[in-house]
């Protein structure tokens, strides 16, 4: 084939192989809703109170970040979203895999759970303020009680369909009780779990969120409480943001663990 044909098909071969990157669209599709948010505030279609320029957002966030507050609440929102939401995976992970086990104690523990689990977690604020006052206690036990049903249960689910042949297995092979838990059943579930975890943080953020609105003195929920007082939809917006980059590195760790704890699964 002579190089002038060549060439073309080369640059056409490469363009496919870099377009089929998983992140390439990702990337398209957040420039594309950054053009658009551009292209709408530039033409002034909007009033910039209702929706401020990306210039506008990006200079509200670097005055919070050169003051110090943006940091400061970032990482109070993080500690209380980690500290309740560990607390949560830590005693739904036993939990969740006893129910899954045992039909008695999934008997027992299964109807309580899935009437908790309908109860909207903000509701319980009144009564963790009245009962644990002001402090952070409440939001880390906001988070606990909006995550843990959740997870328990959809850890119960994942034991609950192991495959029997798996089991019969291990039985015929000699196995019993926790080498069965740890060697055929853990590493069965171990992508669900993970998944389960990473699905569900999506709302301990969002009770966070909650939690500040109505009672601190920081973090990114207050943040976005007092923009709102004083009209500064800029600073909403950089709450806003960085709860999604925040969320968004969260999400790629727990893909990434899935990849690298659980490479049978991929």
């Amino acid at each position: 084939m002579p190089p002038s044909e060549a060439d073309p098909l080369k640059r056409l071969s490469f363009l496919r192989r870099f377009l089929a990157q998983p992140w390439v669209l990702g990337l398209v599709g957040v420039a594309t809703a950054m053009l658009i948010w551009f292209l709408t505030t530039a033409s002034g279609a909007v009033d910039n109170l209702f929706l401020p320029s990306p210039q506008a957002v990006w200079q509200a966030g670097q005055a919070q970040w050169q003051s110090g507050l943006l940091l400061k609440d970032a990482v109070a929102s993080i500690q209380r979203v980690f500290i309740g939401f560990a607390l949560s995976a830590g005693l739904a992970l036993p939990v969740g895999i006893a129910m899954g086990t045992n039909p008695t104690i999934c008997r027992l523990l299964e109807p309580l759970m899935g009437l908790i689990r309908y109860m909207p977690a903000p509701a319980f604020i009144p009564l963790l303020i009245i009962y644990f006052g002001l402090e952070e206690l409440p939001k880390i036990l906001l988070i606990f009680i909006g995550t843990f049903f959740f997870n328990t249960l959809m850890i119960m689910d994942a034991v609950k369909f192991v495959p029997s042949e798996l089991v019969e297995t291990a039985l015929t092979l000699g196995g019993r009780g926790l080498p069965i838990l740890t060697r055929v059943v853990a590493p069965f579930v171990a992508p669900q779990v993970l998944d389960t975890y990473r699905i569900n943080m999506a709302s301990a953020w969002n009770l966070v969120i909650v939690a500040e609105l109505v009672a601190a003195t920081e973090g990114l929920g207050k943040r976005i409480s007092l923009a709102q007082r004083f009209l500064r939809t800029d600073d909403i917006f950089v709450g806003l943001i960085v709860i999604g980059l925040v969320g968004l590195v969260i999400d790629l760790g727990f893909r990434f663990l899935m990849r690298k704890a659980c490479s049978w699964a991929n």
